[in-house]
């Protein structure tokens, strides 16, 4: 995770990441005011600070208010780094433990999700530059390596190395190729269940 920057520069940081990962973005207004990905990770941020100043009541009862109004869930407990995006979003899950680096990606339908009950860490790290495509689960404490990419609709219930390629149900995962396209990887028919 990076250190501190002020709210207004994470907030056109936030912006760019979008512009530059959503190719359907035509400007910085239209990005600030109708992404609800971008909402509901500024809200977040709120309900974060809150959470670790334990005033946990307000923090859970402010991000189901975020999650009715963008259809996003994250609990107040997760670590966000900078830069991340959600596309679309609708119908997204974000655990209390999860832990998410810096330029991430996740589309819609996303479950970053826990598989036991026992406390302590329960839910997935994605490290830097990971890339989740629409539908995908990756549950239980696992890592996602740097550079990584996730196909749709694939389950990761293992541990995936940096530069991976993780497609099917249970998904395995491959070394991506050299010079192969993030974009590219998840609109492939063959990385798609």
């Amino acid at each position: 995770m990076s250190g501190r920057v002020g709210i207004l520069a994470r907030m056109r940081e936030d912006v760019a990441a979008a512009k530059l990962r959503d190719p359907a973005a035509r400007n910085g207004l239209e990005i600030a005011l109708l992404y609800p990905g971008l909402h509901a990770i500024w809200a977040h941020r709120l309900w974060h600070a809150l959470w670790r100043r334990r005033a946990r009541l307000l923090a859970r009862a402010g991000s189901q208010v975020t999650r009715l109004l963008t259809g996003i869930e994250i609990h107040p407990g997760a670590r966000i780094g900078r830069r991340f995006f959600i596309d679309h979003g609708m119908g997204v899950v974000i655990g209390e433990t999860a832990e998410i680096g810096d330029d991430v990606l996740l589309y819609h339908g996303v479950t970053l999700g826990g598989r036991q009950r026992e406390g302590g860490k329960r839910h997935p790290t994605l490290e830097d530059g990971v890339a989740v495509g629409a539908g995908a689960k990756i549950l239980g404490p696992v890592t996602v390596g740097a550079g990584s990419v996730v196909g749709a609709n694939a389950v990761v219930t293992k541990d995936a190395p940096p530069d991976s390629v993780l497609v099917g149900v249970p998904a395995k995962p491959r070394l991506r190729r050299a010079g192969e396209d993030t974009r590219a990887v998840l609109t492939a028919p063959e990385y798609q269940i």
